[in-house]
């Protein structure tokens, strides 16, 4: 696979290492494991559907760090004293992590049916919205007197 050089960018443009970081992160996640779905739901909001088979709730950690969100499952050993014929639900550990988008918070998540649901939504701070600003305009009465010639 060829490698991507963002180099030239950098040259340039200040503050653009973490695309880099992204860009390698998104290269190097080549798994497959637990299958998921991520949906748009709304305008500012997305689900992320993850098939979680054989895990509960206490199985499962999600942790939100730095735009990074981690999605950690891990079954506890089975006590029942039963001998497996043949395993067809994988119920193998895994790590996913998905980079989140500036302003983009984990809404809630629910597990239900054996996939875990996580709600999304892009939350955008007061001071990062667009906002009018009044334009001051000298009226009648503040106007500068002229001079007149004598």
């Amino acid at each position: 696979m060829n490698a991507l050089n963002l180099s030239p960018l950098f040259r340039t443009a200040i503050g653009f290492d973490r695309l880099a970081r992204m860009a390698d992160s998104a290269a190097a996640a080549d798994q497959s494991y637990p299958p998921y779905n991520i949906e748009r739901t709304g305008e500012e909001s997305y689900r992320l559907t993850m098939a979680v088979a054989g895990f509960g709730p206490d199985d499962i950690e999600l942790t939100v760090k730095e735009n990074t969100l981690l999605i950690a499952g891990r079954v506890a050993p089975c006590s029942e004293k039963t001998e497996l014929l043949y395993r067809g639900i994988a119920g193998r550990a895994f790590e996913r992590k998905f980079v989140l988008a500036d302003h983009i918070v984990v809404d809630g998540a629910d597990l239900k049916n054996g996939l875990l649901s996580v709600g999304l939504k892009r939350v955008v701070p007061e001071a990062m919205k667009p906002r009018r600003v009044a334009i001051n305009g000298a009226s009648n009465d503040d106007a500068v007197p002229s001079i007149q010639a004598a």
